[in-house]
């Protein structure tokens, strides 16, 4: 350890600062080659907006391109349309004359002029300093007609994109685009417009880099723009294209030998070796499909940066990355001898805390003298567990509240109240078919908890679902005694509120089969003392096939599918209520599906309290007594005066219904039909309610469960 440890953290610290500088080099070059890719974009940009200039100005003098015109306004009207217009030197209108009108830049005070020319007559230049005017006129022999750009024109009968030349006033290089007149199919006159090197120059950004070069260039090495630096007058001199090699740049030399021996495709970088450093560089193609030409303009457009402006931070950085890694390396070795001399000490810890820890696992396993086997389900807040007593092997459901649910003070104490009001509820409750309360205690650890009867069957969610609608016959069964727990609860003073397929659980107990149990209390409200109505959100997962209730302080509680029109406007309530949901659970049985079937949230609201109630013969494809129609139906009315005007009530008028032999439930069929359920895979729910769990050979919800829904509190008006 004193020898094996030291060494790993040393190697680790190295190899960590080696990976630290290449990805550093890595990352300067990635971000170099961004911005050369961005100053690519906006060279690409630029010119092709000088050059898109061509297109206004050319349009501008086909207007003009008429000899009539008075001169003065002429040259007015060409001045203002070339003013202000980047990258272009000359803009010319020749006639057949030979006549030509002109706008140009002095050389000397490079303001915007205009001059006319007439063959063999006088040449007169004209100045829009404080206002238009004659500067100056000298016999000329110009015939504009001589010209390449106006040969190359009328032979075209098009515009035309002639290669770089150099201009024969200025010498300077540059590219002429030139375009023919006709009027009424005759010639009138051939605009002209020139690009040259120092008006390129300048309409091009400068790059965004420290000692970066853009140039623009076209591939026999003529250069076209070079904003970065002066041009020299060399080729001016000498009357021919401005050479690379008049720039006497190393950089450039390196450039223009590295393009030869690379492809030509849209993007490329180049490391470029020059005899005054090495270069990153950016190639890229720019001009573009023009008009008059048969294919795009093939310039090319390069950026260079010293390799030393992109990587010396890098180098810089790596070289104090060195020092300072050599110092952590350091203080790392005597961490690592510290930590390798208490090892063995840890080890001994370990394994005592292991034990200890193993120890915790059993005494949590433990809730009084239950032993948890298995979880059942688990929600936002609580869990539900199968779970067995210790002494009397006696199989059990604990519910409980997870310590971490109470964290929050404020909503602590209303958990602790929803759950001892349930506990509280479902203890002074004696009827066999309401869930039986066991026990109720808090555990060393702060969880509460209260243990229940363990069912085995499934809920009446999942008996429609897993088995169809039901035979009337059974149907009255099952609702007779869910009446008798509700008859109990409300002889207590206690509406359930949330009466709901998956809160009436069928299960079957010895050689008893079809027995209907009421679960979860846990929003029950107290007539006696409404302040005790307290909604949370439910201890376990959400409640299989109708939704969660809402369950906000504030809103409507319940399900939005078993809502009585009271409960959801904020009317008085009573248990007629309750018989109303138990009305809607009938209906679920008998058809298969929910009342108002196919509407959700607001809506599913809305129309439990406006809409009439459908046609139950019409979905039920059985028998259906008249009696037992006009019972589901009464509890269903959207007056409560309307409705049976208690369970018990509700209980007879469902014991009176007569039944044939034919159509009856007997108990052999009962017990059939429960025999039948054993030989079916078993498997373990994916949810449990909020007051009792399935048991394994419970059937899970199927896979198009409804969702979770949970209703804002409406006004009275709706």
């Amino acid at each position: 350890m004193l020898v094996v440890v030291p060494l790993l953290v040393i190697g680790v610290g190295i190899a960590v600062l080696l990976l630290g500088q290449q990805a550093t080099r890595e990352s300067a070059e990635t971000m170099a080659r961004r911005q050369l890719i961005a100053q690519a974009t906006q060279v690409q940009r630029d010119v092709g907006v000088t050059l898109d200039q061509a297109d206004p100005v050319l349009a501008g003098m086909h207007l003009l391109a008429n000899a009539a015109l008075d001169t003065p306004d002429a040259m007015q009207r060409l001045h203002d349309l070339v003013i202000g217009r980047p990258g272009i030197a000359n803009a010319s209108i020749a006639f057949p004359t030979g006549a030509l009108w002109t706008a140009y830049y002095d050389a000397t005070s490079g303001e915007l002029r205009t001059a006319d020319r007439t063959p063999g007559a006088v040449r007169t230049d004209w100045s829009f300093d404080h206002g238009i005017h004659v500067v100056h006129t000298e016999p000329t022999t110009y015939d504009a007609r001589t010209r390449p750009h106006y040969t190359a024109a009328v032979a075209a009968k098009q515009r035309v994109w002639m290669a770089p030349h150099a201009f024969s006033t200025s010498h300077k290089t540059g590219i002429t685009v030139t375009e023919p007149v006709y009027a009424d199919g005759v010639l009138s006159a051939v605009v002209t417009i020139d690009y040259n090197v120092d008006e390129l120059s300048a309409s091009i950004g400068r790059a965004p880099i420290d000692d970066a070069r853009t140039i623009v260039f076209t591939r026999d090495g003529t250069i076209l723009a070079y904003p970065a630096v002066a041009i020299p007058d060399a080729a001016i001199k000498e009357e021919r294209l401005l050479r690379y090699s008049d720039f006497h740049d190393p950089a450039l030399d390196a450039l223009f030998a590295a393009i030869g021996n690379v492809p030509d495709d849209a993007q490329r970088f180049l490391r470029l070796d020059a005899s005054d450093g090495a270069y990153l560089a950016s190639v890229a193609t720019v001009g573009g499909k023009r008009a008059g030409t048969a294919a795009p303009i093939d310039w090319g457009l390069a950026t260079m940066v010293p390799e030393r402006v992109l990587l010396g931070a890098t180098r810089r950085l790596g070289r104090q990355a060195i020092v300072a890694s050599a110092a952590a390396l350091l203080i790392a070795l005597g961490v690592a001898v510290i930590f390798a001399w208490n090892l063995l000490r840890m080890r001994r810890a370990v394994g005592a805390a292991r034990a200890e820890a193993k120890r915790a696992r059993e005494r949590a396993d433990e809730l009084g003298s239950y032993r948890l086997v298995v979880k059942l389900g688990a929600g936002g807040m609580g869990e539900v567990w199968r779970a067995e007593h210790q002494l009397l092997a006696r199989h059990a459901a604990i519910k409980l509240v997870r310590r971490d649910a109470l964290e929050n003070p404020a909503h602590a104490a209303l958990v602790q109240e929803r759950f001892r009001r349930e506990a509280q509820t479902l203890a002074t409750l004696r009827s066999r078919h309401t869930i039986e309360l066991y026990d109720y205690g808090v555990t060393d650890e702060g969880s509460f908890f209260f243990v229940m009867e363990l069912l085995d069957g499934l809920d009446l969610a999942q008996l429609v679902r897993a088995h169809g609608p039901q035979p009337a016959a059974r149907v009255i069964q099952l609702m007779m005694q869910a009446c008798g727990s509700l008859a109990e609860a409300h002889d207590a003073g206690l509406l359930h509120r949330d009466i709901k397929p998956a809160n009436l659980f069928v299960c079957r107990a010895a050689d008893e089969v079809d027995i209907v149990k009421l679960l979860d209390f846990g929003i029950a409200h107290n007539l006696a003392d409404p302040a005790l109505a307290i909604a949370l959100p439910p201890l376990t997962a959400g409640a299989t096939g109708t939704g969660d209730r809402l369950t906000a302080i504030g809103s409507v509680v319940g399900t939005p599918g078993y809502i009585p029109p009271e409960q959801a406007t904020g009317g008085a309530l009573d248990a007629r209520g309750d018989l109303y949901a138990l009305g809607c659970v009938a209906w679920w049985l008998l058809a298969g599906d929910e009342v108002y079937p196919g509407v959700d949230g607001d809506d599913l609201i809305r129309v439990h309290v406006t809409d009439p109630v459908p046609d139950l013969r019409a979905l039920v494809r059985g028998w259906l007594p008249d009696e037992l129609e006009r019972v589901v139906l009464r509890c269903l009315a959207k007056d409560p005066a309307d409705r049976p005007h208690d369970a018990r009530a509700l209980a007879d008028e469902l014991a009176a219904i007569a039944i044939p032999d034919e159509h009856a439930w007997t108990r052999v069929q009962a017990v059939a039909w429960w025999r039948s359920l054993q030989t079916q895979p078993t498997s373990t729910p994916e949810a449990a309610t909020a007051a009792a769990p399935r048991l394994t050979r419970a059937l899970p919800p199927p896979p198009d469960a409804e969702p979770a829904a949970t209703v804002a509190a409406r006004p009275r008006s709706r």
